[in-house]
């Protein structure tokens, strides 16, 4: 069985990843001008001397690889390998212009891979005192983030080529269209939500900066702030346009391009907003209730109105906050955690293991129940609004499900091992693989560096759903026979 498994498996060829791996790169290098612009117009030159290097050197790499004709097909090990070193490296590159604002290497890194990845985690506790270019640069890395840079550079630069479908969608759920149009649609409803956003922020706030970053940061449910109080210090009708955002951001894409051809109506019918909605609602009057009775000060319509707001952030995996999250008592801070694991839908920016594979592991439940009851000679197959799950579906669901709880597992044991309490300790783990940025006050400059590259690959682990770095590091996707 082994031989025959073997002679199956094909190592990941070179030439496919540095054509690829090429057009990312020149993405990339489009990506950061803009973080370049905006530290020319701020005047902070020293900035912008790091990121024109930078430039330089990514299209030195990208540019030569245009030449080269890859493969006619991809294989899904290398859709994989390509995703995951494309937010490998973004964080490592991006790192050498965050250092100049002041960060330590490791404390750079942290903060881009906290970017590129969605989070908000945060080890800058001055971010008032921080230059214009390092609040922006986090902002604008956290919106290519969440679209993803392999579906821009799909929707921009890469050709029209059926076998691109792997590049947009390794996991293979089916598309009704060819990948390029599907990437620009998903690109598409990117922009209109962003330019909404932005639209409606620059008519209440009176600093158009903020509402250029709170808009990036919002849409993309990445959450970082550029006040070292999230939302506190904002007034409630920013706070509530901020949410809301980031809200949309969790619904999956391809379903607002549907409305044009639709109604609202087909929007609410699908099963993963109806249950993101449900679940939204009731963990807002279950914080209500946990906030109006553990907080003397705080009275119920400020109980319910702060409980909707976390509720939103926590479920979307976004991670703004409007309140200290370390006034929370244990049962409000389980709460969140459960609502950040779930996340919002796929084909979202949102983070957590998906609602989709949260409703396959219900119905699995509910179906192995029900097949108790039925005589063995029964055919009957699992189903989830109206579809036939198949086994490959499942399998995959629950398998992610599954290796997210061991990834949490294991790096909470690590913060157990340097003497971090229990429950704070498990907030943060989930917060970082789950890339909603919630934080219990761990996270800081004076976090041990070994921690800090454990919430790093928990990020990085969350972002690209864990086993697109567990290929990157199986040695049968570097070694072994190639096709032609």
């Amino acid at each position: 069985m082994q031989d025959t498994l073997k002679s199956l498996r094909y190592a990941v060829r070179g030439k496919t990843l540095a054509k690829y791996l090429g057009l990312l790169t020149v993405m990339m290098a489009s990506l950061a001008l803009a973080p370049l612009a905006v530290s020319i117009w701020f005047g902070e030159y020293h900035l912008s001397q790091r990121y024109v290097v930078v430039i330089v050197l990514l299209l030195a790499v990208g540019v030569p690889s245009l030449r080269i004709q890859p493969p006619s097909d991809i294989q899904h090990n290398e859709s994989l390998v390509i995703t995951a070193l494309a937010f490998l490296a973004t964080p490592l590159i991006m790192s050498y212009p965050m250092m100049a604002s002041g960060l330590s290497f490791i404390d750079a890194w942290f903060e881009a891979v906290s970017a590129v990845t969605t989070t908000g985690l945060t080890t800058v506790a001055n971010l008032e005192q921080m230059p214009y270019t390092f609040l922006f640069a986090r902002a604008w890395m956290q919106w290519y983030g969440g679209l993803g840079i392999v579906i821009l550079s799909v929707a921009i630069v890469m050709n029209h080529h059926i076998t691109l479908r792997r590049l947009v969608n390794p996991e293979g759920e089916t598309m009704m269209t060819t990948t390029r149009i599907y990437a620009r649609r998903m690109l598409a409803v990117y922009i209109v939500l962003t330019l909404l956003g932005l639209g409606i922020l620059m008519l209440l706030l009176d600093n158009s900066f903020y509402a250029l970053t709170y808009t990036l940061a919002s849409v993309s449910t990445g959450g970082f702030s550029p006040l070292g109080s999230s939302l506190a210090e904002l007034s409630w009708p920013v706070q509530v346009v901020v949410m809301v955002l980031s809200l949309l951001g969790a619904i999956p894409f391809i379903l607002y391009y549907r409305l044009t051809r639709g109604s609202w109506r087909e929007l609410l019918a699908d099963i993963e907003v109806r249950t993101l909605l449900g679940i939204i609602l009731l963990l807002a009057l279950l914080l209500t209730v946990t906030l109006g009775t553990s907080i003397d000060e705080m009275g119920w319509q400020q109980a319910l109105y702060h409980g909707s707001l976390l509720s939103i952030s926590a479920q979307t995996a976004t991670g703004f906050t409007s309140l200290d999250i370390n006034s929370l008592n244990s049962i409000s801070l389980g709460l969140l955690m459960v609502a950040m694991v779930i996340g919002g839908g796929v084909g979202s920016t949102a983070g957590g293991f998906k609602i989709l594979r949260l409703l396959i592991l219900f119905r699995l439940i509910q179906f192995l129940i029900q097949r108790a009851s039925m005589p063995p000679h029964a055919v009957v197959e699992p189903k989830l609004a109206g579809r036939v799950l198949d086994d490959r579906e499942i399998a995959r669901a629950l398998l992610l499900i599954i290796l997210f709880m061991i990834t949490i597992t294991v790096s909470w044991l690590a913060f157990l091992a340097y003497g971090y309490a229990p429950f704070p300790a498990l907030f943060e783990v989930v917060s970082a693989t789950a890339t909603a940025g919630l934080s219990s006050g761990i996270t800081s400059q004076d976090l041990e560096a070994p921690l800090k590259l454990v919430l790093c690959i928990d990020m990085l682990l969350g972002r690209v759903e864990i086993i697109a770095l567990l290929v990157v590091l199986y040695p049968g996707t570097w070694l072994g026979k190639r096709t032609e």
